[in-house]
């Protein structure tokens, strides 16, 4: 952690200096090592071109990082206040997109704004945890055992999960209520009511796999034997497991990757891009990116840590649970330990949305740990508590 400004008061007023300064400067580096790779990623995967995929992405990245630095020096209080608001927001983006919003690859998931195509599901993981923190943050553990205090939050949770269930987006939905279920077991929720909604979710397995689309039922079988239908369903994963194999442990070098560069694996810019840093690094390569990753992690719940009130405790925690799934159900996924859905590597898969959703949620966590002295009363900072 960097050094900091201190001051005895309960919620000291820092300069802009003093925030820049307090600014988790390792943290942002392994933000920008991330980055670097995912660049290189995408120049290899335009077989050593910057066009189409590495330019856009340093373009992005580049107006990413100036909205991290930001978040991060606006008052945590400010995000507080705002907790409801951005949620309620992001829901109204989702039942937009039910309105009008693109179709691509058999989904509804996008809205067309022109410069970019805004998936509002990839920005629910964020207003989510932040909405969560906020009704959390005025909870003792005596409210959290009162299973009627848990239905507020429960319906925060479950009403984006039915939205996005509509798009049809299955893969971001559970994540969604892992999500929600982290924050859950986050704040102190009893285990015995954990296993009573798993109990129930296995009992409805039956019933929720008539609703599934005929794709979606596919992955799942695909996933349990992908070897029936390697030409089609298969397809995908079999690939990625060729690719994973012959990269070995030390990989078959930048630029060197067979599977990929004669476009055997599919979506190499987006899901399966760690395949093909798997297939180019090998095991080495692989293990050295998952460790960056892993040392974000820790840095994340180290500033939870550290951090003088519950809303920032929280947000910050639920934001590290959200990177973490991002890695797991990505580099699961492509070593086929589940099934295939579409959740991309953070900073180093292509896109624009899911960009912006994990810098915003970076940002936020900085803005904790810059403001991790101020205290705000379980009313609200504007109580007298």
């Amino acid at each position: 952690m960097s050094l900091s400004f201190t001051s005895l008061r309960p919620n000291p007023r820092l300069t802009l200096v003093q925030k820049v300064w307090n600014i988790s400067w390792g943290l942002v580096l392994l933000i920008l090592l991330l980055a670097v790779i995912g660049g290189g990623m995408l120049y290899s995967a335009a077989n050593g071109s910057f066009d189409p995929w590495a330019s856009r992405q340093a373009l992005r990245f580049g107006g990413a990082f100036l909205l991290m630095i930001v978040i991060a020096l606006i008052d945590v209080r400010k995000w507080y206040a705002i907790s409801y608001l951005g949620y309620f927001g992001v829901v109204a983006l989702l039942i937009s997109v039910e309105l009008f919003g693109e179709i691509g690859m058999g989904a509804q998931r996008w809205i067309d704004l022109k410069v970019i195509q805004l998936q509002p599901s990839e920005m629910m993981k964020v207003a989510l945890v932040m909405a969560l923190a906020r009704y959390f943050h005025g909870l003792n553990l005596e409210d959290i055992g009162r299973p009627t205090r848990l239905l507020v939050p429960l319906v925060m949770v479950l009403a984006p999960v039915a939205l996005v269930l509509k798009q049809p987006d299955l893969g971001t939905a559970l994540t969604l209520l892992a999500i929600g279920g982290g924050v859950f077991f986050i704040v102190g929720v009893r285990l015995w009511k954990f296993a009573l909604v798993v109990a129930g979710a296995l009992a409805a397995i039956p019933v929720a796999w008539q609703f599934l689309h005929t794709y979606q039922k596919n992955r799942v079988l695909t996933f349990l034997n992908p070897e029936t239908d390697p030409l089609g369903a298969g397809y995908h994963i079999t690939q990625s497991k060729i690719a994973l194999g012959s990269g070995g442990v030390v990989g078959k070098g930048f630029l060197q990757g067979t599977q990929s560069h004669l476009n055997f694996l599919p979506e190499k810019q987006t899901d399966f891009i760690f395949t093909m840093l798997a297939e180019e690094f090998g095991m080495v390569g692989s293990l050295l990116l998952l460790s960056v990753y892993l040392a974000l992690i820790i840095y994340g719940f180290a500033i939870a840590l550290r951090s003088h009130n519950h809303f920032g405790r929280i947000l910050a925690m639920g934001l590290t649970l959200n990177l973490f799934l991002y890695v797991f159900i990505n580099t699961a996924m492509v070593m086929g330990l589940i099934p295939v859905v579409g959740v991309p590597l953070p900073l180093i898969s292509y896109g624009g949305t899911a960009m912006i959703t994990v810098m915003a949620g970076f940002g936020l966590m900085l803005s904790v740990f810059v403001h991790r002295d101020i205290r705000i009363p379980r009313q609200g900072p504007g109580s007298m508590d």
